[in-house]
Formats: C-alpha cells, structure tokens, sequence
C-alpha cells in the first residue's frame, strides 16, 4: 500500500538530532516542510529551539535559524509528536562494541518509543548505519509492537546516509539517495518523499539488505584506499620519494568507470563511520560464516598512522640533532580532519599520547573544538593561543589543516631555532615546502 501521496505538505519527524539529523531536519525545514526532531537530550532540544546549533557545519547554523524563526523547524523530547507526521526519519547512533558488533541501545530505544506512537499510514525510514538484516529483523519487529504490520499498516524503508563534514549540506542537496525498502510500495515512497523534498535524484533497490550494504561498502572502501595511500606513503619513504607525486601520476590512468583514485596518507582516520563500518563488515560476515580479510586489514593500518607520524617528529628530531625527550612539541589541530571541531575517533588523541610519550614537552591548541571536550579527551590543557602554543617549539606538528592555519605566517612565530614541521594533514606544495625551508624549518611529512 502506497502511504506518500503529493496532494498534500507532508510533515516529517527526525529521531535523533545529532550531526547527521540536525542537517537533514534543517535542510528539509528549509526546502519548506514542517519538521519536528525528537531527541532524548533536553540541553540540545532548547538550543534547537532557540534558533541555536552547536554542530560547526558550514550553513548548518543559519538554516536551523531561520528554520525555527519560519515556523517550519521545532524540536522536542515529546515522541508523541511523531504521531503527526507523514514521515519519520529514524537517524540515531548506532556505534560498534568492540567485537565489531552492532550497540543497539540507541536504536532499540527509539523503535520502541516510536512503537508507542505509530499511527496508520506512515512511513519510517531507517538512515543510520546498520548491519544487513537489521531493518528487517530488528526494527520491524520492534515498530511492530504497536499492533500494526509493517507493509500494510506503515511503511518502512532504508536510506542510508552518505554525508562528509564540512560538506554535508551540499551533499545532502546534490547527492543521489539509495533506496530500499519492505516492499515495493515501501521503497516507492521512500524514493518518491526524497525526490519531492529535495529534488535529488535517487537509485532504487530491490531490497532493504541491498541499501544496507551500500552504506557499509562505501565506507569499507574509502578506509581500506586509505589504508593503501598510508602503506603507500611508508614504502615511498623508503626510497626518498614524495608519496603525494606518485599517487598524483598514479591517479591519472583511466580504470573502470573513472581514474585510479588512490586517496592520501595523513597522521590517520577518525570520525564515527569509518573506525566503525568496517569491522561492521567484518562482524556480520563473521556470523555467517565468511571470513572477510580487506576490512581489518585496512583498520589496523590505519590505526597504525598515528603512532607512526608521531615517531617521524621524534626520529626527525634526533637528525636535527636535538634530544626528543628534551624538545617541545606544538600540535596544532586536534579533530579527526581539516575544518571540522569533530574529535569523534580523533587519530590525533593517539599521536599526541606517542609525542608525550617520547617528547618533554606537547602543547595542543585547536581552535575549533571543544575545550572541555578537548581536555578530557586529551587530559591537558588546551591552549587558547597559538602564539602561546608553538613559543620555544622544536616541532609544529599540524594534524588538521584548518582554515585559520592556512595563511600562518611562519616567519613570524615564536619557535626554537631549526624548527621542524611536521606534516600530518597539511599536503604542503613543493613550493611551501621550500618556503618553509628558506624560512629555517627543516620539513617533514607521511610520505615526504
């Protein structure tokens, strides 16, 4: 039974008002729909509804502004207010435990709330990551406490979520959206409510697993590629090449429907999605009974990076001719990538633990996090100056590249003569590099 009709405005219900949901409910608030976002957290709900984001994401604040100014975008702690919509979108956490298995409190929790309030006619789509068969085993059973029947009575879909930070609004309006559903009529209204709301294109699949899988493949990808350009970087400084001209020649040969497309090195991988995807993978083939070797292989790689780059800057340092254990170290940026506040899974929080480890001295300094996030995480204190942080520094390690670091004059900074850099996440040209070099600073970087 088709639930999504275009005779009337359709008014939607976003669990979860994290990251991924503030930007969906905020852009489907903007493209003109009433939306409510339900969430446990009754600190965030007042912010939402005082036109206040605490996401750093590029627009994300002005939409929720104007959203909750135009009446269009309100958020509450009430699930009941779910029974008004046409659509709910379930965007929860859905984490890993250490086995690699899914932690299903968060979803558990709310499709059991939602149970409560489900109404005929609705259709609920599932967009947070999950292993294959968990929309079908987990979440319709679950919803189906209600008394209702999930095909008849509601619909249910999976659309996963494929959102980068920094880029995530544009993304969200331009991306296509993969579709699955419990059925045909469910997967025709899940693409028929996304291609009305936000005008994208989207790609229909023959089933929920199918959807669930798309998810966990892009992500499986993207980190073992990166674990090959770590690997890559490794091999390349062995024989003193610059792994950043050799994945540039090696990109340019077309393969497949594009090029070669080796993704770079850097100090490592973090975030929520590709720490956790993987060993997702890993996890559910395992309790089939299929052995996957690429999804582990690429995390331990990774995870590897950061120890890795810290022990560059120590090793660099004794070249130079200075003690580590005797040197400060200034780490600039602590989040997971460039231009984002994000410490989720930072690699940093590893490489700064192996610069303690092996250094006298390590100031972190970050202006886009938390600092009382930052200084849990890292249990230090997290300067507020940059001048502050990198004074008498024999090494400036630079682990994210954000915007306010672009521009820095370096000949201006207060550092140790013979000043290392280190290059974690920068990708310096040539140019800057010898730059840098005229200025007094020896270089080095993953790689290079």
């Amino acid at each position: 039974m088709r639930f999504i009709s275009g005779d009337h405005d359709l008014r939607v219900a976003v669990i979860g008002l994290g990251y991924v949901g503030s930007c969906i409910a905020a852009t489907l608030a903007d493209r003109g729909l009433d939306v409510v976002g339900v969430d446990t957290n009754t600190k965030l709900i007042e912010e939402l509804n005082d036109g206040f984001c605490r996401f750093a994401e590029k627009g994300l604040p002005e939409l929720v502004a104007s959203g909750v100014a135009a009446g269009k975008l309100r958020a509450t702690t009430d699930a009941s207010a779910v029974s008004a919509a046409d659509v709910v979108l379930i965007t929860v956490g859905t984490p890993v435990r250490e086995d690699g298995s899914l932690a299903d409190e968060q979803l558990q929790s709310a499709c059991l709330e939602l149970s409560r309030h489900i109404r005929r006619g609705q259709l609920f789509v599932l967009k947070s990551t999950v292993p294959p068969g968990s929309t079908r085993n987990f979440v319709l059973p679950l919803l189906q406490r209600s008394g209702l029947v999930g095909g008849e009575d509601f619909g249910l879909a999976f659309t996963p979520e494929r959102l980068a930070e920094g880029t995530a609004l544009h993304e969200l309006n331009t991306f296509p959206i993969v579709a699955g559903g419990l059925d045909q009529d469910s997967a025709e209204d899940a693409a028929e409510f996304w291609r009305s709301s936000l005008d994208v294109d989207v790609i229909p699949l023959d089933t929920l697993e199918a959807a669930e899988i798309v998810k966990l493949a892009d992500n499986w990808w993207i980190d073992l590629n990166i674990a090959l350009g770590n690997e890559l970087a490794k091999f390349s400084a062995l024989y003193g090449v610059d792994a950043l001209d050799v994945i540039r020649a090696a990109n340019s040969i077309p393969k497949g429907n594009g090029n070669v497309n080796i993704l770079l090195p850097s100090v490592g991988v973090g975030g929520s999605c590709l720490t956790k995807d993987p060993w997702m993978v890993w996890h559910s083939a395992r309790e089939r009974g299929l052995e996957i070797l690429t999804a582990p292989a690429g995390r331990a790689v990774n995870a590897g990076m950061p120890e890795y780059t810290a022990q560059l800057a120590i090793d660099e340092l004794t070249k130079l001719g200075k003690d580590p254990a005797a040197s400060k170290v200034a780490v600039l940026g602590l989040a997971f990538k460039n231009n984002t506040g994000d410490l989720r899974a930072t690699p940093t929080l590893d490489a700064v633990t192996a610069l303690v480890g092996g250094c006298g001295e390590v100031t972190i300094y970050d202006p886009l996090v938390d600092v009382a996030e930052a200084e849990e995480m890292f249990g230090r204190s997290l300067e507020t100056d940059l001048r502050t942080a990198v004074h008498g520094a024999d090494c400036i390690a630079i682990f994210a590249l954000h915007r306010e670091f672009a521009d820095l004059d370096f000949g201006d900074l207060p550092v140790a003569d013979d000043c290392l850099i280190l290059d974690g996440r920068a990708y310096f040209s040539r140019e800057k590099i010898a730059a840098l070099r005229e200025l007094g600073f020896a270089y080095r970087g993953v790689g290079r």
